[in-house]
C-alpha cells in the first residue's frame, strides 16, 4: 500500500491542494457563477471533497445537494458545463504548476445518511409504541 509523504505539519501536499481547491470552488460557486440555469440552486449545493491525482492533471469534485432529484440532474449538467470557467478562475487564485481538469461527481452520502437517520427514528418510535402497549 502506498503511503503519503507528510510535510512538517502532518498533511500531504496533495491534501492541502485538494482542500484549497475545494474552498476556492465553493467561493466561486456561491459568488461568481452566473449560469442562470443553476445559479438559484447553487445555494443548496455543498462541496464535500476534492480528490486530486498525483500529477495534478485531474480533480474529482464531490458535491451533494439538498435540491429535489429533478433539480440534481440540472445541477450536474450545469456544473459540468461550467467546469472550464471554474478551472480558469482557479488558475487565477491558486499558484500551482498545473490546474487540474475538474470532474464533478454527485456524492449521495448525505442523502443516504438522512435516509438511514429517518429509518432509525422510525424504528425507535416503533419500539416505544410496542413498549407502551
Amino acid at each position: 500500500m502506498a503511503t503519503k509523504r507528510s510535510s512538517a505539519h502532518g498533511y500531504a501536499r496533495s491534501d492541502r491542494v485538494s482542500e484549497q481547491i475545494r474552498r476556492e470552488l465553493a467561493d466561486l460557486l456561491r459568488f461568481h457563477l452566473k449560469d442562470l440555469r443553476i445559479a438559484p440552486k447553487l445555494t443548496l449545493v455543498t462541496l464535500t471533497a476534492v480528490e486530486v491525482t498525483a500529477d495534478y492533471a485531474h480533480a474529482k469534485v464531490f458535491y451533494t445537494s439538498l435540491a429535489d432529484p429533478a433539480s440534481n440532474e440540472m445541477i450536474d449538467q450545469g456544473l459540468k458545463h461550467s467546469a472550464s470557467f471554474l478551472r480558469r478562475e482557479l488558475g487565477r487564485r491558486i499558484r500551482i504548476h498545473h490546474i487540474p481538469e475538474l470532474h464533478f461527481v454527485f456524492d449521495p452520502s448525505v442523502q443516504e445518511g438522512a435516509r438511514l437517520s429517518k429509518l432509525i427514528d422510525e424504528a425507535v418510535e416503533s419500539d416505544k409504541k410496542l413498549q407502551d402497549e
